[in-house]
């Protein structure tokens, strides 16, 4: 019998309430039979399997769930539909025409240093059998392999993978998330897609959806997702697989894992803290490099426009006295006059005539210590004029192609672009030296934004005969190691910093920073501000060690009356304010004009504007000798710069829940203000500790407790750690650049 299952990008699911806390539970049957496998033990209990640690046997860290069902093996076709504004959002829906279930556990023999698990599937066109391999790889890693075998198993292509859990266990992580920190009670799709405009908020998600092909995204999508998730009860696993995959986290009792192949691989983590369990996964996932000492020094500025109107933005930060790292300019290459307002033209060489006297400016930037960042993204133009990159790609065989051998064409406002195919090594030398010779030698580019890199298409062409499939999440994991080795060969590998918003399991180990795509210009918990704020926490539990936020959030909205343009949606002077009082406190302070700056407030709206910039800006530079710690920390451990509270209480059942308020490291919490008008926030203090209120100095809530805490404008809630041995560092730092 036919089952189909919609299992897209538009996935949503119930929301989990908030649960009481149990201490780490055990399961229900206690292994009849046990299995050493390195520093891990397998164990056969009466319903299945469960697997401990030899460091602490009591403590279970994988299990099947306890009616027996843990594995199903299906056989399906696929449906997959490209659609959004710009493309690279996807519906899929799948088609079941066989299944087999009930596993039985035939044997369990141990091989070596592996133990091998057997058993039989029943299904409706007979049994089919399966291996479950389980291999230690490291003291924190044990990998295990599920597949089909068999006469039937041929015909298998996806394998789902059962594991128990319970009501009141918490599950963090899955990549960069932007709605909800606890995933406990959502459908999750592993797909790296664009993450929609609105994702969910009412009236805006529909609207979007009616004019811009259905692009206004759900809760659950998002550009950079990892298979990934890390529990309230110290488990912890992911799938090493590239292919889509979904994780069901409505049951209460277990997680349901499928992927789009015949063979499932992944690893089972061991870790006695939280932070531990991020180490071990980065081990896997890749560590990021440490952030070079010029970005804090001040913020990072997003201007456009051609000379005149940047050297004029220059002359007004220098002459507010803001402490500067760099100017983004990310119309380097000219503008084209679009749909939605100014887009770039995609043929990555320097507008000269847009930008006169381009080179004295990257000097004038140096001589006060500050630098040129610009912009990429790996579509190339094909409007006449604008197209020799696009017309050498195509001559030699650089692009994506559809099934006939044209190039594929992806769809963004009211013009279309050509993709670089990244598994054509000579396209990838061929796009290496675009990167070294037009943006860090001609442009004196030391960083960029490295935008876009999930529009790969499930059905066209790729170079040998690579799979679509596969290459769909893997594409923004190579576009960010185009660039790593790009720079490595310029010999700037430590210098230069790229900024990507799509990624996937090992994205961290290639890229230097991320953002977290383009927020709306609001409040909203889905779209905007809020959501910022969770893709910083969620994104940091999968090894996304390095995040910031387009300060402001991006896409605005107006109605043309003439000449003037109404704000439907854009940020005002508060939200503007509020959102740098946030990012001050995050990796990298950067701000975004937006997508319609003339709407949409800018660091020098007004006098306000102005001298709320450069009170934070010197805030962030006074916290450099800190946040350079917590930076080389995430080089060596993987460990996030902000941090849920989770990581460092994870046995206050509140923090689990907690997802607008954050830890700069261990030593500074922050809870902005992400209401309109609020002038106070709630904010929860862990139990065991005591803060001290950032601006006072005063002790500010009691452990264990939610507090209403004054948040004034220039005073967002901010709190240190008592006894905390950076405490003296910190106020030192910013004592020295004023705001103390």
């Amino acid at each position: 019998m036919k089952r189909r299952e919609f299992l897209s990008a538009s996935l949503l699911a119930v929301t989990t309430a908030t649960v009481p806390h149990v201490a780490v539970a055990q399961s229900a049957f206690a292994p009849s039979q046990t299995y050493p496998v390195g520093d891990f033990i397998l164990g056969r209990t009466r319903s299945g399997l469960q697997v401990t640690h030899k460091s602490r046997p009591d403590h279970v860290i994988w299990e099947t769930p306890s009616d027996g069902e843990f594995i199903v093996a299906e056989r399906a076709t696929a449906d997959i539909r490209s659609f959004g504004t710009p493309e690279g959002s996807f519906e899929i829906y799948d088609t079941v025409s066989a299944s087999y279930e009930k596993p039985t556990i035939d044997a369990v023999v141990l091989t070596g240093a592996a133990v091998r698990v057997t058993g039989r599937l029943t299904g409706t066109t007979g049994k089919l059998g399966y291996q479950l391999t389980f291999e230690a790889v490291s003291s924190a890693h044990l990998r295990f392999v599920l597949t089909a075998v068999g006469p039937n198993a041929s015909a298998i292509n996806r394998m789902r993978l059962l594991v128990g859990s319970t009501a009141d266990e918490a599950l963090f992580g899955f990549g960069q998330q932007l709605t909800y920190f606890n995933q406990k009670g959502h459908v999750l799709p592993m797909l790296v897609q664009e993450h929609g405009v609105g994702r969910g908020q009412p009236i805006i998600t529909q609207l979007v959806d009616l004019i811009g092909d259905r692009g206004g995204g759900t809760p659950y999508t998002t550009e950079c997702p990892a298979p990934h998730f890390i529990s309230s009860r110290l488990r912890s696993m992911f799938l090493e697989n590239l292919e889509y995959s979904v994780f069901d986290l409505r049951p209460v009792d277990r997680i349901d894992i499928k992927v789009w192949s015949p063979v499932m691989t992944g690893r089972i983590l061991y870790g006695s803290t939280p932070l531990d369990l991020i180490e071990a996964y980065t081990q896997y996932a890749g560590r990021m490099r440490a952030l070079p000492d010029w970005i804090h020094n001040g913020i990072v500025v997003s201007v456009q426009g051609g000379t005149e109107i940047v050297r004029s933005k220059l002359q007004a930060l220098n002459k507010a006295d803001i402490p500067l790292a760099g100017l983004w300019i990310q119309d380097w290459t000219g503008v084209r006059v679009t749909n939605v307002g100014k887009q770039l033209w995609w043929d990555w060489k320097l507008d000269e005539n847009y930008y006169p006297g381009w080179s004295r400016l990257v000097d004038d930037l140096a001589t006060q210590g500050a630098r040129m960042l610009t912009y990429i993204n790996p579509f190339l133009s094909v409007e006449a004029g604008h197209d020799s990159l696009f017309e050498h790609a195509k001559a030699n065989g650089y692009l994506v192609e559809n099934t006939d051998g044209t190039p594929f064409l992806n769809k963004n406002t009211n013009f279309s672009a050509a993709l670089v195919d990244l598994s054509n090594p000579d396209a990838r030398t061929w796009i290496k030296s675009i990167i070294k010779t037009e943006m860090i030698d001609k442009a004196g580019s030391s960083g960029w934004m490295h935008d876009f890199g999930e529009a790969m298409p499930f059905i066209g062409k790729l170079h040998g005969g690579a799979d679509p499939a596969v290459w769909h999440n893997r594409y923004p994991e190579e576009w960010a190691r185009v660039a790593r080795e790009a720079i490595e060969e310029a010999n700037r590998g430590d210098d230069i910093v790229f900024f990507d918003r799509s990624g996937f399991t090992k994205s961290p180990g290639v890229a230097t920073l991320f953002w977290l795509g383009d927020q709306i210009q609001n409040w909203s918990e889905f779209d905007g501000i809020k959501s910022a704020i969770v893709g910083l926490l969620s994104g940091g539990m999968s090894g996304f060690s390095l995040l910031h936020s387009d300060t402001g959030g991006y896409n605005a909205f107006g109605l043309k009356l003439g000449e003037e343009t109404m704000p439907i949606v854009a940020r005002t002077p508060e939200l503007f304010m509020r959102w740098i009082e946030l990012n001050a406190f995050t990796a990298v302070f950067r701000t975004h004009e937006g997508l319609n700056p003339a709407i949409a407030a800018q660091f020098d709206t007004n006098a306000d504007t102005i001298a709320h910039t450069r009170r934070f800006s010197r805030i962030y530079k006074g916290l450099a000798a800190y946040r350079k710690g917590l930076v080389a920390d995430a080089a060596a451990k993987g460990h996030p710069v902000v941090r849920p509270l989770f990581l460092h209480y994870p046995n206050d059942p509140n923090t689990h829940m907690v997802r607008y308020q954050f830890l700069l490291g261990p030593d500074l919490m922050v809870a902005p203000v992400v209401e309109k008008g609020a002038e106070t926030v709630d904010a929860y203090f862990p139990g065991g500790t005591t803060w001290i209120d950032l601006w006072t100095g005063e002790d500010a809530g009691g452990p264990g407790k939610w507090t209403t805490v004054p948040a004034r404008l220039g005073k967002p809630a901010v709190f240190l750690r008592k006894g905390a041995a950076a405490s003296q560092a910190i106020v030192d730092g910013l004592k020295a650049t004023g705001v103390l």
